[in-house]
């Protein structure tokens, strides 16, 4: 069965405030208005849509296993004009051809950018084939990257 993810829900504390974030940050249009206890929220250039839904007292926000990541072309670019809009990412990580950076929504919950979705094909390609690049060295498994010293941002 092919079902492609369509909406996520996120549920907040402060439902005007919640969309407006993703609304001035990520480009949303939305009417602002609750219609049938949420606001709805379409994106501008594809992908899912969101639905805010207002939380119960007892959920506990922020502490949710998920992140919504948005792809971006240029990363840097996009923490600089999120900043000059009020809102923080944490530093600019480096990995396997892309960067990514990470901020909490007004809700604490997780969100980032990332540029892995615009890496090139040969580069994705190589890695997944050799380890750090190199065509004499195998492939590392999931445990040996974690272990693995990093290398510093170039």
């Amino acid at each position: 069965m092919n079902s492609p993810l369509g909406t996520v829900i996120i549920y907040a504390r402060d439902m005007k405030k919640t969309a407006a974030f993703y609304s001035n940050h990520f480009g949303f249009k939305t009417a602002g208005e609750v219609i049938e206890g949420l606001i709805e929220l379409q994106p501008t250039n594809g992908g899912s849509g969101i639905l805010i839904h207002q939380a119960a007292k007892s959920v506990k926000l922020g502490q949710v296993g998920v992140k919504l990541s948005f792809h971006v072309l240029d990363v840097r670019a996009f923490v600089a004009a999120a900043a000059e809009k009020g809102l923080k990412f944490g530093a600019v990580h480096e990995a396997n051809g892309y960067q990514f950076a990470n901020a909490k929504d007004p809700d604490k919950n997780s969100v980032s950018i990332s540029s892995r979705a615009f890496r090139s094909r040969h580069f994705s390609l190589n890695k997944s084939l050799h380890s750090q690049g190199d065509p004499a060295k195998p492939a590392l498994g999931f445990k040996e990257r974690q272990q693995a010293p990093s290398k510093p941002p170039v």
